[in-house]
């Protein structure tokens, strides 16, 4: 029998129904069946797959939210992070997903996780200053038991993100992300070692900043990715990825694999034919807001590459490479009647192996226009050192017109500039190379203001020219006739002329007062402060060579320079030093110090005196400054002089290459610069040196050739007056060798031990004793980076007098007193005794002394060393007159001393020997050294005010 088509249709409409009808039945059925297994199952599965602290508030089950995927969702979920984050909060989601596989739960009976919601929420991301992360929560490998295989698995194959606020914070690379309003859809098989990752992402406003510096605020991206992830190697290869930054559009490809030492990266960013107007908008907030009131136009590409090989240890460092290509641009400020167009720029850079010494520059044009206002040109440089440098850059500008052009509100520029240089060689200053050049620069009318300070300066007057025609030193020629400049209603006048290089002759008429923190005002950065006042009149003329070679009456230098409240800082010395007042005056090669007033620290100074191969040390690095002074002192703080540098190296100039930044408590030895030749007659009320107080130092002082040498040099110390004799010389920022003879008559002999710690290591016995006694001792050896002696270095010899000490308590006289039945000898009276020893390899060896004590006469030698071991023979001399002797041995130490009488054998005492190789230092005289005049340099009358 035929079926009509009206049952055909119906029938076939209610197996549509029942079909429909049974599959709703399903969405409301299976999570009414599966509820508290597939809960439980993915808690399980979370548990196994998750290393970090998950909570949640309650569960649902349901089609609806993620249809068609059957969904799992936890809300008001936490999820802590890894070590060392453990008891922070990684993710915190208003809702959290887990699609389930339905295939794989209905005939399998196994709950797959191959999605994950996230919504509403927050993520934060850590990394410390060793790269330790708090994401590593992942388990990607989890062992697999019985439980887990049959019940539940999570192979990811979607992650969607919606509406979350995403902070990065990496203090390891010093990148700091703000991203807020994230969205992403990920896509792919997330479980697999290896696999492709297929990503749309879109951010609403995204803050980026490096190293504190902000590059990126409130920024819009849109991404569209596809990245292959290898977790075995961990390597990623982006193989096609656009994004886009506000309206910039940006391709991103290349790779990136982590090695055992280091990574290895080839990246490419770039944006072809772009509009120069969303090159802007991502560009730093500042531009933004400039960009609002600002036409700009033309066409724009972009090009960033990283590639190579990061290897610390083989020293193996990737390339880095820029090109900016900008054509037909045009720039307006708020409808001004000069806006900069015809912008070109064609602009590459390279730095290989990150290399500054490498560093290429190629600017092969560069081209705008003011009106009929203009600036062309050229320049290729490669190198820092040795500067390989082609350049032709002309240009004719009114700065007011092109500053309204560019809008540069905060900061008020005029002047008339014009410029016209060519210059094409090696610049080499070692070599005395510089390139083929002419060139002159013209500034009339100029003017500067900013926002820091209310004034401008005023007047600006510069005209300028340089010319070399061979490329060498001898050749080259610079004029500046002149340069001046009103601030505050003081002028100030430059005129400078310099010509053959090789041997400079000058030119140089200097004229003003500058009040220096007014100036600096005006250019005011933060974190920075630098104050005081220079008033100038000088007139220099005359060669080098004039210095080099004695013919000083052909010097025409003269005038005069006055300083005031002045903070100078010098690489040599961690503090700064204030010139609180001074006065310079030039003759010839010599310039005179008249009263200067100084401070560093705690430490005051005050000077005069003179400095010769003034003009010959400026302009030569390699020339010796001489000099001669008088200080007076009331305070110096020695401390406070020690510069810290574990890097320092020993130049022609300076040992040390100081470091930008200093440990919180700086250490290290005093630092002499090497091409000194200064001697100083110096006083001083007080010194304070690791805590020993100095009183009335006197003695004259020489630096030369990196070494301060002190002659005849008097010192109160402990209530005794001392004369030293001694040679310094740092070998490092924190070692330095010394060599000194000191010499002290009726000093305290108890007060030294409190006080002077040197004196307490190389006489241990005299903890004890109490008395007056004298010292004349020579001693060499090695300071560390604190300024104290390394013992086992020191090495010396001399003798200590005992006029009148009496020794009490001390454990050695006690034991040799029981054991040989000398009561006399238990607590001696000592005088008129002279000792004489010699110092090495950290072992005292004293020669054979007679010491008379009471009826007793006592004769001993032997070795003791600096914790206090001895092994020390001695004669107990019975009365009378000591015709019969006790042979006694004194071995362990002084704390316990073991006494053998009757007995010739001792104990060595072990020697500990310096491993260093200190440079050699010619130790002091061993004669008494000739008293040297300590004249005071006459002084020196300053001019009368003009």
């Amino acid at each position: 029998m035929k079926r009509s088509p009206k049952n055909i249709i119906l029938k076939t409409l209610k197996i549509i129904g029942i079909t429909i009808g049974s599959i709703l039945l399903l969405l409301f059925l299976i999570p009414l069946l599966f509820p508290g297994t597939i809960a439980e199952q993915v808690k399980k599965a979370a548990n196994q797959k998750l290393d970090g602290e998950l909570n949640f508030k309650e569960t649902h089950l349901s089609f609806y939210k993620h249809f068609p995927s059957l969904t799992v969702s936890l809300d008001e979920f936490s999820l802590k992070g890894s070590a060392p984050y453990r008891n922070d909060t990684l993710v915190a989601a208003k809702e959290v997903a887990f699609g389930i596989n339905l295939k794989r739960l209905i005939f399998d009976n196994q709950v797959s996780i191959d999605e994950i919601y996230l919504s509403d929420g927050q993520a934060n991301i850590k990394v410390d200053e060793h790269g330790h992360a708090n994401y590593n929560v992942y388990i990607s490998n989890a062992p697999k038991t019985a439980d887990t295989t049959e019940s539940a698995s999570i192979r990811l194959d979607r992650i969607e993100i919606k509406n979350v606020d995403l902070k990065y914070n990496d203090l390891s690379a010093k990148v700091a992300i703000d991203a807020k309003d994230f969205n992403y859809i990920g896509k792919g098989d997330l479980d697999k070692s290896i696999f492709d990752l297929t990503t749309k992402a879109r951010i609403g406003s995204l803050d980026f900043a490096f190293d504190g510096e902000t590059y990126l605020k409130n920024k819009v991206v849109n991404a569209d990715l596809l990245t292959r992830i290898n977790t075995n190697s961990l390597s990623f290869v982006f193989r096609q990825n656009n994004l886009k930054i506000n309206k910039l559009p940006v391709k991103f490809i290349g790779k990136l694999n982590f090695l055992k030492d280091g990574y290895d990266i080839d990246i490419h960013v770039e944006t072809q034919n772009s509009n120069l107007n969303d090159l802007f908008t991502a560009m730093p907030p500042a531009y933004v807001t400039w960009l609002e009131k600002t036409k700009v136009q033309g066409q724009t590409d972009v090009l960033f590459t990283f590639k190579g090989i990061y290897n610390a240890s083989q020293n193996k460092k990737p390339d880095l490479g820029l090109a900016v290509n900008i054509r037909d641009g045009f720039i307006a400020y708020k409808d001004t009647p000069f806006p900069t167009s015809n912008i070109f720029l064609k602009f590459n850079t390279r730095m290989p192996s990150l290399n500054p010494d490498l560093l290429e520059i190629d600017m092969d044009s560069i081209h705008f226009n003011v009106g009929k206002d203009f600036l062309a040109g050229k320049l290729y440089s490669k190198g820092t050192k040795h500067i390989n440098v082609n350049t032709d850059m002309k240009a004719k500008l009114d700065l007011e017109k092109l500053n309204r052009a560019l809008g540069l509100e905060k900061v008020e520029i005029k002047g008339l500039l014009t410029t016209s240089i060519k210059a094409k060689g090696d610049y080499d200053a070692a070599q005395k190379l510089f390139p083929v050049t002419d060139g002159f620069l013209a500034l009339q009318g100029g003017r500067l203001k900013t926002p820091y300070y209310p004034n401008p300066i005023d007047s600006i007057r510069i005209n300028a020219r340089i010319k070399n025609t061979t490329g060498n030193y001898k050749d080259l020629m610079v004029k500046v006739t002149p340069a001046s400049f009103h601030f505050e209603g003081n002028p100030v006048f430059v005129a400078a002329d310099l010509s053959n290089f090789e041997d400079l002759a000058y030119k140089v008429n200097a004229k003003g007062e500058i009040d220096v923190a007014k100036v600096y005002k005006v250019f005011r950065q933060e974190g920075l402060d630098v104050k005081g006042y220079i008033k100038a009149d000088l007139f220099l003329q005359g060669k080098q060579s004039y210095a080099t070679t004695g013919q000083y009456g052909k010097m025409n230098n003269k005038g005069t320079l006055v300083l005031r409240d002045i903070t100078a800082k010098s690489q040599f010395f961690p503090k700064p030093f204030l010139i609180k007042e001074g006065l310079f005056r030039f003759d010839r090669d010599k310039m005179f110090f008249n009263d200067f007033k100084a401070g560093y620290g705690q430490s005051d100074f005050n000077l005069n005196g003179q400095l010769q191969n003034v003009i010959n040390y400026v302009l030569n690095d390699k020339s010796v400054l001489s000099g001669n002074f008088a200080l007076q002192s009331d305070f110096l703080n020695v401390n406070e002089f020690m510069a810290y540098n574990p890097d320092g190296v020993k130049t022609n100039n300076s040992k040390v290459n100081a470091k930008k930044t200093k440990p919180k408590e700086p250490t290290g030895v005093v630092v002499v610069p090497t091409n000194l030749n200064v001697s100083v007659v110096a006083n001083a009320k007080k010194i304070d040196y690791d805590g020993l107080v100095l009183n009335d130092m006197s003695g004259k002082a020489m630096v030369k050739k990196g070494k301060i040498m002190l002659r005849n040099a008097g010192v109160g110390i402990i209530g005794s007056r001392m004369t030293l004799d001694g040679v310094y010389d740092d070998v490092s920022a924190d070692k330095a060798n010394f060599s000194l003879r000191y010499r002290a008559k009726d000093f305290d002999v108890n007060r030294a031990y409190r006080e002077v710690k040197l004196f307490r290591d190389l006489m241990t016995s005299a903890e004890k004793a109490e008395g007056i006694i004298g010292v004349d001792y020579r001693l060499r050896g090695v300071l560390d980076q604190n300024m104290q002696p390394i013992m086992p270095s020191l090495k010396g010899d001399g003798v200590v007098t005992v006029k009148k000490v009496k020794i009490k308590g001390l454990k050695l006289f006690s034991a040799i007193s029981k054991k040989t039945g000398s009561d006399g000898i238990n607590d001696p009276d000592l005088s008129e005794v002279e000792i004489n020893s010699n110092i090495k390899n950290n072992v005292i060896t004293i020669d054979e002394t007679l010491i008379k004590v009471a009826l007793f006469r006592l004769k001993f030698k032997g070795q003791t060393n600096f914790a206090g071991q001895m092994n020390l023979r001695m004669r107990l001399g019975l009365p009378p007159f000591g015709l019969i002797g006790i042979p006694v041995v004194i071995t362990g130490n002084k704390d316990n001393p073991k006494i053998k009488v009757f007995s010739k054998t001792g104990e060595e005492v072990p020697e500990t020997e310096y491993k260093g190789t200190p440079a050699p230092v010619s130790p002091p005289t061993q004669s008494e050294p000739k008293p040297e005049p300590t004249a005071t340099p006459a002084p020196i009358t300053p001019r009368a005010k003009e």
